[in-house]
């Protein structure tokens, strides 16, 4: 492995572009479902839909996830040391293996919704939406200041919560009148 030593500044500059393609599907694949459930009587629209969620998921965002992580595993592999320190590492590791299973939990629902079950409404993907924003913000934070903040991390998880509240909370213009 100390031949790849020499290529450790691509294999991050790959994991970067990885992290962004699979941040990507993130964003967008709850979108999607957005637009599926609030349209749901208009089946030509869903099926649309329908192709656009398994192409985003399966073709883009799955494979750029298994990139980050191989890419990412490859980095500390090669650089262990980064493991030392006041643990912000080990917190970007823990917030990122949070964004694995929020990728698996919305191939869940893109399988769920693809059947017809519609068990969760718009206003639940709008709110779900915001969680990889949310753990996007602490990663990047660990990342960019190489340290851990327990005040930075409660900070951001409360508005979060509170973006997510209020998402959840929104009454619609439609829904007033």
């Amino acid at each position: 492995m100390n031949f790849l030593l020499d290529y450790y500044l691509w294999i991050v500059v790959f994991h970067i572009v990885a992290v962004m393609s699979w941040m990507a599907m993130l964003f967008y694949q709850p979108r999607l479902y957005v637009y599926h459930t609030e349209h749901k009587e208009k089946k030509e629209f869903v099926e649309v839909v329908k192709i656009q969620e398994l192409k985003m998921y399966k073709y883009i965002g799955m494979p750029a996830m298994w990139a980050t992580l191989a890419s990412g595993f490859l980095m500390v592999a090669l650089q262990p040391e980064m493991l030392k320190g006041d643990g912000w590492l080990h917190a970007k590791i823990f917030f990122v293996l949070l964004l694995v299973a929020y990728s698996f939990s919305l191939g869940h629902y893109r399988k769920e919704l693809e059947k017809g079950n519609y068990t969760k409404e718009g206003k639940f993907f709008r709110a779900y939406n915001e969680v990889p924003t949310v753990l996007a913000v602490l990663i990047v934070g660990y990342v960019v200041t190489k340290t851990f903040s327990l005040s930075f991390t409660v900070i951001t998880l409360l508005i979060g919560s509170f973006i997510i509240y209020k998402v959840l909370n929104h009454k619609s213009k439609e829904k007033k009148n």
